[in-house]
């Protein structure tokens, strides 16, 4: 075990490795008072809300209750004039209004009623204090001034031309936000529909899906999920997003009852930290977000020195955030209804363990090779189970899984006592009955047995309805009236929602929120590591080592000179064979300058070796600081550990297969601090060269535990020094033989 999951080392083993290599062992880390956020983590006060890098730990909960059942509504600009696009919008607002029991008040300076409703000429002239105001006018930020003392809870602004015209735009946005502020209203918009005074269909039952959409019309298809059976509570197009946000209306439906999975659709995230806080609170309460991201091809305007920063676009930092707490990504509007509808309605899965049945072969084996790709298990059943199944089904059928039955039962009462024989098999959580298309009577009467025994079983049960015309009464009727059979219409969107409803139960299971333990005190490194960063500059290979050595990062033994004499003396303290290299702070890629010699054994050598390096110095015109003289190490794992700065969540820390192709590989996982080992951990799992640790033609396994305790380390160096450092790569760190360690070869820090 680790002794800490953000990066302490305790035990006596790690300090005996890093004493025997000459090196100091890493200071103890202490996570107990919190600082004031957006200060540096040395002399600040003491506040109960923020980690050691200033960031917060906690968010506010929106109290929205009145803004969707609000008891007074104003609506600014209401009309009732032929042909104004206002007028059907007004129509909209007084039904909604009149549906939840509000009472609206219409806002016209020239109009005395709008629909037969006595209208008031200004905010001022309202009777009462509303708690929601609706701002159908072109300039909204005269109205929003208007409304300070009103004691108005909401306001939502439906006028566009704002951030998403420019920079003006963004200008005005600005000031509408802070004129919210002022008037102590939470606003909704610019730049938004009025969807959420949608009618929602209030005759259907069980858990709700709650949709967030920053365009309303991307909304429509789960929206029209009601038609289907399945219900929604809520929908919050959130716009422009110059106050009330995405996150916001995460962590509200994350608390609420009635909701069973939240449902957003984001062509950007406000603020990465609020929206990982509020992924949180979903995680904490088990109610999964299923969410389409758009952006995926953005490659970002960062320009990167360091590996690191070349492997961290922002699209993939945006999917590991999702990942490492539980969101579920999926790319299409499609997979968003799907997904969102089967986690909202099934309960918790008794097993992992998925069946396919089937009425044909083909249609098995073809959904076992998606499934099984897709990485759902698909165990074998036991011999026992398939001489049950065989008294029913023909000797000569497959029913190992997928079961093919060669033609489901239509006369009598076989077919039922299939689906509740795999049914009952402890091994099984899923069962898949892909019908490729109708043919009556046996697909209906399939269809009304799985119906049939879904409603006596609380294990999921999934059908795949792929008849392109979908007007059946099988489907219409039997399928679709059902509330315990998850219906979809192709196999990649079956696959994918039951994959990511297994996934999401056994993330919950074992989740740990990672902001309970987050650092709040500074590690007794951080003082002499900012006397190592030079703001602006990039810092020397040794300087870097230094810096890494300060969290307890373990490096070769090594000294720096500036003589072939004194190079000598170094290699004989540090022992042969030795490494030499070019040392300057404006050398990244050593390499590719031939300022690298490994293996040297001799004084002569390293003598010839100082001359070489200072002469090709010379000739690049790169100034030296010196050569270093290292130990050579060898014998392990390359890997890459390092951090950069994302624009929107910040420090971001990475581990890949490292070495000279590690561009090339673009083998790296990504976490956003704070994590804990876990995730580190995870990490590792999500690498296609993971196997190499395990050792690989007769090599030993490597020390992942040393790794994993490198990749914490340099997760503190995030979290204390993220602000101040643009990127950090460790490349190669070798990892060593199980039990030896890892040691940092090569590092490279760049200062903001």
């Amino acid at each position: 075990m680790l002794g800490s999951t953000y990066g302490t080392l305790t035990t006596n083993s790690r300090h005996a490795r890093a004493v025997a290599c000459g090196q100091a062992p890493g200071p103890a880390v202490h996570v107990h008072s919190r600082h004031a956020p957006g200060g540096t983590a040395e002399g600040m006060d003491d506040v109960d809300d923020v980690d050691v890098s200033g960031r917060p730990l906690h968010s506010e909960v929106p109290d929205l209750d009145r803004f969707f059942h609000p008891e007074s509504v104003a609506l600014i600009g209401a009309s009732d004039a032929d042909g104004r696009p206002h007028t059907g919008i007004t129509r909209q607002l007084l039904a909604w209004a009149e549906r939840v029991g509000a009472r609206l008040h219409p806002v016209h300076p020239s109009r005395p009623a709008v629909f037969g409703i006595p209208c008031v000429a200004s905010v001022a002239a309202l009777p009462e204090p509303v708690d929601l105001a609706v701002l159908l006018v072109r300039d909204p930020l005269p109205v929003i001034e208007e409304l300070d003392g009103s004691k108005a809870k909401f306001a939502v602004a439906f006028a566009s031309g704002f951030a998403e015209t420019g920079p003006e735009g963004a200008a005005a946005q600005a000031r509408l936000a802070a004129a919210a502020r002022g008037a102590g209203l939470r606003l909704l918009g610019p730049n938004t529909n009025l969807n959420a005074f949608e009618t929602f269909r209030d005759d259907l039952e069980g858990p709700a899906i709650a949709l967030i959409t920053q365009s309303g019309h991307q909304g429509r298809p789960v929206f029209t999920l009601q038609e289907l059976g399945i219900r929604l509570s809520h929908w919050a197009p959130t716009g422009n997003e110059a106050d009330l946000e995405a996150a916001d209306f995460i962590s509200y439906f994350a608390a609420r009852p009635e909701v069973g999975a939240i449902a957003l659709y984001a062509e950007g995230l406000k603020d990465g930290r609020g929206f990982l806080l509020a992924a949180d609170r979903a995680a904490r309460a088990k109610v999964p977000v299923v969410a389409v991201k758009v952006g995926r091809t953005e490659t970002g305007a960062r320009t990167a020195a360091s590996h690191t920063g070349k492997l961290t676009g922002s699209d993939a930092v945006v999917d590991a955030a999702m990942r490492q707490f539980g969101v579920i990504r999926v790319d299409g509007l499609d997979e968003l209804q799907d997904t969102a509808a089967l986690l909202a309605r099934a309960r918790p899965p008794r097993a992992e363990g998925v069946v396919v049945y089937s009425i044909s072969g083909g249609t098995g084996a073809h959904f076992a090779d998606l499934a099984t790709a897709a990485g759902l298990p698909l165990p074998i059943l036991s011999a026992e189970k398939q001489t049950e199944l065989h008294q029913w089904i023909p000797g000569d059928l497959s029913v190992a899984n997928p079961v093919d039955n060669g033609g489901h039962p239509v006369g009598d009462w076989r077919g039922r006592k299939i689906i509740d024989a795999i049914l009952a098999d402890p091994a099984v959580g899923v069962l898949i009955c892909p019908i490729t298309g109708p043919f009556p009577p046996m697909s209906d009467k399939l269809a009304q047995d799985l119906v049939d025994a879904a409603e006596q079983t609380d294990k999921l049960v999934c059908v795949v309805w792929g008849s392109p015309v979908g007007t059946e009464d099988a489907y219409r009727t039997t399928l679709l009236g059902s509330s315990r059979v998850a219906t979809f219409r192709t196999f990649a969107n079956c696959i994918g929602a039951v994959r990511a409803y297994l996934g999401h139960h056994r993330f919950t299971a074992s989740y740990r929120s990672p902001f309970d333990d987050a650092p709040r005190t500074p590690s007794p490194s951080l003082r002499k590591a900012r006397d190592l960063l030079r703001p602006g500059g990039r810092l020397s290979e040794h300087a870097a080592k230094q810096l890494l050595r300060a969290y307890g990062i373990r490096v070769p033994r090594e000294q720096l000179v500036t003589s072939a004499a004194a190079a000598v003396r170094a290699a004989a303290l540090v022992g042969y064979p030795v490494v030499m290299k070019a040392s300057a702070p404006q050398l990244a890629h050593k390499t590719e300058l031939g300022l690298v010699r490994l293996g040297l054994t001799s004084a002569s050598q390293v003598r010839d070796t100082y001359r070489e390096l200072t002469d090709i110095a010379r000739y690049e015109g790169v100034e030296l600081d010196g050569v270093l003289v290292c130990q050579m190490v060898g014998g392990g794992v390359e890997m890459v550990v390092g951090m950069s700065h994302d624009d929107l969540f910040g420090p971001t820390v990475t581990v890949g297969i490292g070495g000279v192709l590690v561009e090339v590989l673009q083998d790296a996982a990504v976490r956003i601090p704070p994590f804990g080992e876990d995730q580190a951990r995870a990490m590792l799992a999500e690498l296609r060269g993971r196997a190499l640790l395990d050792g690989v033609r007769g090599a030993p396994p490597a020390d992942v535990d040393a790794l994993v305790e490198v990749v914490l380390r340099v997760q503190r160096m995030a979290l204390e020094l993220g602000d101040h450092l643009a990127e950090l790569d460790v490349n190669p760190l070798m990892v060593l033989e199980r039990g030896q360690g890892a040691v940092a070869l090569d590092a490279l820090a760049i200062c903001r």
